[in-house]
């Protein structure tokens, strides 16, 4: 794979950085808001040129004097960002006019001794000749006039970054954005659950910013790893609450992006602080990963704080809340501590290997007919049902499609005792699976078979010669 040069945005906080990366990456992969601080973690995008070469676009959190607790931590996910990048885009609020915190900024970003590009960002509404000269005692050119709102000015900025670039290209890029070898992972979950310190245990780096705090992720942000020679994608959302605890705008596009998150993945990863235990909203969001289709894992968190009386108690209250998801693995873990991180990837592989398992029309039909012999279909009108065969009707989710007669007579246990069947033979662990009954019909009922001359004479000949027998 071609490493691609990086190219990261950083500016004060609400100058619009999130707003330009989505506009160059033509996606909303940032959440955008007009308050501060809404960006925290560092967020990845691919870029094209216009000559097809592709480029890392990173957006920042906004750099302030003085930071301290959430703020600090900002700061240092710019600072990684900061030492990746081979450009620096310096954006800044043109209608704020030029400020003495932007000149702190810069006079930090050349300690990087990387190129810099100016940008001036919101130039609609104002008078631009008049205030595009403030910008050149910065020491760093003529400035480039945007309004990354409104994609204003964009062409021009495309064109100066890759001119920058051009050093860093080292051939057409041929990735592909969908890679079968690569397993992508959504890790989702209510806040404060250990996600993120999941997450930076998987890198082995502080890659994503954990606190005790609740809601400190609110971008799903996208790291890749490499372990034992396979490749993972992991997401790492934003926590979910009940819609009734989601208190602003941005907590809300954050539960959004983090199901998103869980529709583009290959499998769903929910974590439950199994010191708080288990509650309505963790089996929603099972619910939901079901109704989606998504293989899922489920991992109880923060295990090797608890006493064997707490353990045992959540696991009652997991088979208590869950007969509906008695498949779902569960697999209790410390990510702070990084036990059982290594029977999470075992049971990551065997999932996706079995979810990418091709099962024979033949084989389904004969699961099928073993557990109708097994137990037959109840009796209904003095009649019951019978099933002919079986195949699968697709993969997400998983469907199994049986064909036979009076099929509508069937109850809803004998729908999860035939599922159950197929499970257990093909072992689909942590895979949701959807039944559907089709009722058989005679293509040529109704229809009158009219022979040709062929035919008739054949028959005449036939029935001449069973007369001549008697």
């Amino acid at each position: 794979m071609i490493q691609l040069p990086v190219v990261t945005i950083a500016g004060r906080p609400n100058v619009g950085k999130s707003t330009l990366f989505n506009a160059l990456t033509r996606t909303r992969d940032a959440i955008v808001a007009d308050q501060p601080g809404v960006t925290r973690d560092r967020q990845y995008g691919i870029c094209r040129t216009r000559s097809e070469q592709s480029y890392l676009l990173v957006d920042t959190g906004g750099i302030v004097a003085q930071a301290q607790g959430i703020d600090a931590q900002t700061l240092d996910q710019v600072e990684m960002a900061l030492e990746e990048a081979h450009l620096i885009l310096f954006l800044v609020d043109a209608r704020a006019g030029l400020l003495a915190a932007d000149q702190d900024i810069l006079s930090n970003l050349r300690k990087q001794d990387k190129p810099i590009l100016l940008v001036a960002n919101k130039t609609d509404g104002i008078n631009w000749d008049i205030e595009q000269p403030d910008w050149y005692q910065l020491g760093l050119g003529q400035p480039l006039a945007i309004a990354a709102a409104h994609r204003r000015g964009l062409d021009d900025l495309q064109q100066h970054i890759e001119e920058a670039l051009e050093p860093f290209f080292t051939a057409p890029d041929s990735t592909t954005e969908h890679d079968p070898a690569l397993i992508r992972l959504a890790l989702i979950g209510r806040p404060n659950a250990g996600k993120s310190t999941l997450t930076n245990r998987l890198l082995g780096e502080e890659r994503v910013i954990s606190s005790a705090e609740p809601g400190t992720t609110r971008d799903s942000i996208e790291v890749s790893l490499e372990r034992d020679g396979k490749h993972y994608h992991v997401i790492d959302t934003a926590g979910v609450r009940r819609r009734s605890r989601i208190q602003n705008d941005v907590e809300k596009l954050s539960v959004i992006k983090a199901l998103q998150s869980v529709r583009r993945a290959d499998m769903a990863l929910l974590m439950i602080d199994a010191q708080e235990g288990m509650v309505d909203q963790d089996a929603h969001l099972i619910g939901q990963v079901i109704e989606l289709g998504k293989p899922m894992l489920l991992l109880l968190n923060k295990w090797d704080g608890m006493s064997l009386d707490q353990r045992q108690r959540v696991m009652q209250e997991l088979d208590r809340k869950l007969p509906f998801a008695d498949f779902v693995p569960r697999l209790t873990l410390s990510a702070l501590h990084g036990s059982g991180i290594g029977e999470l990837f075992k049971l990551i592989n065997h999932i996706h290997a079995i979810a990418a398992t091709s099962f024979s029309s033949n084989k389904v039909t004969s699961v099928i007919k073993t557990a109708v012999t097994r137990h037959p279909p109840p009796l209904k009108g003095g009649r019951k049902a019978s099933l002919s065969y079986a195949h699968i009707g697709g993969r997400s989710p998983l469907r199994i499609v049986v064909h036979g007669n009076r099929t509508d007579t069937l109850p809803a246990s004998y729908h999860r005792y035939l599922l159950n069947q197929v499970r257990d033979e093909f072992r689909l662990q942590g895979i949701p699976l959807q039944l559907e009954l089709r009722d058989g019909r005679n293509p040529f009922a109704g229809r009158r078979n009219t022979l040709t001359k062929r035919q008739l004479e054949k028959r005449k000949r036939l029935q001449r010669h069973v007369k001549g027998k008697r």
